[in-house]
């Protein structure tokens, strides 16, 4: 009907012939010809290229989204108060709507070479029951994925590993807290075979050693806390004794009056404490990557041995809750069961090493093995990180040696990534509420080409740590935006007014 009017344009009687035949008021046909015209003049329009000022804007409006985790007001307001010009919040919204779709259409080009280490886990939203599912590479740091709050179940995990199956990444381990969803969704997941025929072998499952250390620590905090408030009651009883023994009577609701009776209670609780104290370091002993043994003879604790010391470890702790005084024995069997259903998955890590751990011994012989090992839990003292003074070895152990610390540095325990992400994220919640998988995707490419400006990886960003890229470049370059301007430059392009507001 709109092509209809629109090439019959100026004929007689068009348009109540139209209305007429489709019975379609005249009001409504002015209507849709008026939008069908606009539409085509906006398509067949040359589209002029954008001004420098508007690239610029695109730029600042994009750094304070960043940057400054400014909302689309505040960056309204800075952006007047700053250079003096006023732009319209649908305006900053387009610009950051457009930016999140280069940044989607760039997040789903980008496939790390080689098969990867996923960190992956939820942080819930506003919305009950919904969250948001992250995945980064555990060693470059890099985020593969952010979805916007969905169910959190296995399926939805599922759905995210096929998309990044789909994208072409591969991986070998997901590291995790040990959610039920991903959990689920890991033990469900089958690698699609190619064409190729080439063997993928199923993803592990690593739990994060960290959150079940923390879990221990919250115990321990109770215990002592328990402790404390127990041994505070020791005066009070003594004084509600000494009243009795005066044939007088005591006071208060419930009052305790056998010393002897709170001193073995008391007695009890420190015990347990102090039982629990021992067993969570030993725990973290035994959860270490490079776990040393001195007898019968200098070497490394064999995988064997370490998941036979971790069951005896449970053993203790189940005769710790035996012993424990009513108020502590429901926290002692949750850490238990707690630890018991995580310990199955804890150890993944230790595969990968000990193949590599055993063909060492055999090269060099289980000394050396402790030595360097030893060397490398004190590489805070003796060097840098996979660099412990290579020369000082003999140099008949040297090829071993790259090998074991290329290892040990790579081992993956713990999901302490996707958390550093989680924290990233964290601000723009609190201003924005909510996150759309533009915006996330956003971030993404912008924390990706973030250059750390301290720390272990000084000087790389996740791009470059990842293979990725070679230089630090631009984020904003990257997503096609022009590259930056000096503050000087842009003030010449403005109004003089507005240079005068600005100055």
């Amino acid at each position: 009907m709109v092509s209809e009017l629109i090439a019959n344009a100026g004929q007689y009687g068009i348009v109540s012939s139209v209305s007429s035949r489709h019975g379609v008021s005249r009001e409504t046909l002015y209507s849709w010809k008026a939008k069908g015209k606009a539409v085509l003049r906006e398509a067949f329009t040359p589209k002029q290229e954008r001004r420098e000022e508007e690239l610029s804007l695109d730029r600042a409006v994009l750094t304070l989204f960043t940057e400054g985790h400014a909302s689309y007001r505040g960056i309204q307001v800075c952006l007047e108060s700053l250079l003096g010009i006023h732009v319209s919040i649908g305006k900053i919204t387009s610009i950051v709507q457009e930016a999140g779709k280069r940044a989607q259409a760039w997040m789903e080009r980008q496939v790390p070479e080689g098969v990867r280490a996923f960190a992956v886990d939820e942080q819930y939203s506003s919305k009950r029951g919904e969250a948001y599912l992250n995945i980064v590479d555990v060693h470059s740091g890099l985020v593969l994925a952010s979805v916007p709050p969905v169910a959190v179940d296995g399926e939805s995990w599922t759905i995210l590993f096929l998309q990044m199956e789909e994208q072409g990444i591969r991986w070998y381990l997901v590291a995790s807290d040990g959610g039920r969803a991903i959990q689920d969704a890991v033990d469900d997941f089958q690698p699609t075979q190619d064409e190729e025929k080439e063997i993928r072998l199923k993803p592990r499952h690593q739990r994060d050693s960290w959150h079940v250390l923390d879990e221990c620590q919250k115990v321990q905090r109770r215990l002592d806390r328990q402790l404390h408030q127990w041994k505070e009651q020791t005066k009070t009883i003594e004084r509600q004794a000494a009243r009795v023994a005066a044939g007088k009577k005591p006071r208060g609701v419930n009052p305790k009056t056998d010393v002897q009776a709170h001193a073995t209670l008391v007695a009890r609780a420190e015990y347990v404490a102090s039982g629990l104290c021992y067993l969570t370091h030993e725990l973290q002993r035994l959860l270490s990557v490079v776990v040393l043994v001195t007898t019968p003879e200098l070497s490394i604790l064999s995988s064997k041995s370490r998941h036979e010391e971790l069951d005896t470890l449970l053993i203790l702790l189940a005769e710790l809750s035996e012993v424990a005084p009513t108020a502590m024995k429901g926290h002692v069997d949750g850490l238990h069961n707690h630890i018991s259903s995580a310990l199955p998955r804890l150890l993944s890590f230790v595969e990968d090493l000990e193949a590599v751990q055993e063909i060492a011994t055999q090269e060099i012989g289980p000394a050396a093995v402790h030595l360097i090992a030893w060397a490398w839990l004190h590489r805070a003292v003796l060097g840098q990180r996979s660099h412990l003074h290579l020369d000082d070895f003999p140099p008949e152990w040297h090829q071993q040696v790259r090998v074991l610390l290329s290892a040990w540095d790579h081992a993956v325990r713990a999901s302490s990534c996707v958390e550093n992400w989680h924290s990233v994220l964290r601000p723009f919640l609190s201003v924005h509420r909510s996150l759309s998988a533009g915006m996330l995707a956003l971030l993404a490419v912008w924390h990706n080409h973030r250059v750390a400006p301290r720390g272990l990886h000084e000087g790389l960003s996740p791009m470059q740590r990842s293979g990725l890229q070679k230089e630090a470049t631009d984020w904003l370059v990257t997503l096609g935006y022009s590259p930056a301007i000096p503050l000087i430059g842009s003030l010449v392009s403005l109004k003089p007014d507005q240079q005068v507001r600005t100055a």
